[in-house]
């Protein structure tokens, strides 16, 4: 497929707006990316221009996105880039969107403690399975003459 991938650094620029559709849970925020570079001539680092781009996610990662993004957060997204022009009310607009593959907080700019979801099962869970026992038995001493050895039992494989 030829798509072409992004990855964008940046800010959360509005809160996650988060819908229950249909085709399934989608979230939308804005991303705002700025470029920052060293002025030689001030000695310092300056913020360059500012771009804006709508980010789009669906299923669980629009649920997870919804619930872990605030404004302000620093972000890497990575997702598919799509330029929209459009015209509405006479007038011409671009838009560029991305639909995203990944959100993660950027840690070099902070620290976030992950917390794993649960997925929604749609059957029932398998019992658990018995640990086998790998370790080698004890050798014990010869039974007395005479006696019955001890049964051994044999569990059945679950289907």
């Amino acid at each position: 497929m030829n798509e072409t991938m992004v990855c964008a650094v940046g800010n959360v620029a509005t809160q996650p707006v988060f819908r229950e559709l249909a085709a399934g849970p989608s979230a939308r925020f804005r991303l705002a990316v700025t470029a920052r570079y060293w002025d030689r001539e001030k000695n310092a680092w300056t913020d360059g221009h500012t771009n804006f781009f709508t980010v789009w996610a669906n299923r669980q990662l629009a649920t997870n996105a919804a619930t872990s993004l605030t404004v302000g957060d620093p972000v890497v997204v990575q997702g598919r880039l799509k330029v929209r022009a459009e015209t509405r009310e006479g007038q011409q607009w671009t838009s560029a969107d991305i639909d995203a593959v990944a959100i993660g907080h950027d840690l070099a700019r902070g620290t976030a403690a992950f917390r794993r979801t649960g997925r929604p099962d749609t059957a029932a869970p398998a019992p658990p399975r018995p640990e086998p026992d790998w370790e080698t038995p004890a050798e014990s001493p010869d039974p007395p003459a005479g006696a019955e050895p001890e049964p051994v039992a044999v569990a059945a494989a679950a289907p």
